[in-house]
């Protein structure tokens, strides 16, 4: 997004793209485009034990100047949404890699699903 233009960029990584990397790299892809300020929306999440190595890295490289930190949000699934709509959206039958949305700390404030039909999420502006 151009720097005179206002507004959030949103980078949908699809389940495809990230399978092609390793775990580090696809740590490495979210966490800089996060740190120019952008919204990643994961396709098919991230494993606990990326999770646990983005969290570290991120706090690595917090600044206080230009980089706070990062949100991960998770929309909360109930055992009934897994078969619907939302399951094949995430590219997760069982439930087990749900969509992740990772962000700088100040842009995200909720995330949520309802029903298994409606994704939503609430970002603040610049």
């Amino acid at each position: 997004m151009s720097e005179t233009t206002p507004g959030v960029q949103v980078d949908v990584f699809s389940k495809a793209r990230t399978d092609e990397l390793t775990s580090m790299e696809k740590i490495r892809c979210i966490l800089d485009s996060v740190k120019e300020g952008n919204v990643v929306v994961l396709s098919a999440g991230l494993s606990s034990d990326e999770e646990s190595r983005l969290v570290e890295k991120t706090m690595s490289e917090i600044n206080p100047d230009n980089f706070t930190g990062i949100e991960i949000k998770r929309p909360n699934r109930t055992p009934s949404q897994s078969g619907g709509f939302f399951s094949k959206f995430v590219g997760s039958d069982d439930g087990g890699n749900d969509i992740t949305f990772v962000a700088p700390a100040d842009k995200i404030e909720e995330v949520d699903a309802e029903d298994g039909e409606l994704l939503s999420a609430l970002l603040h502006g610049e």
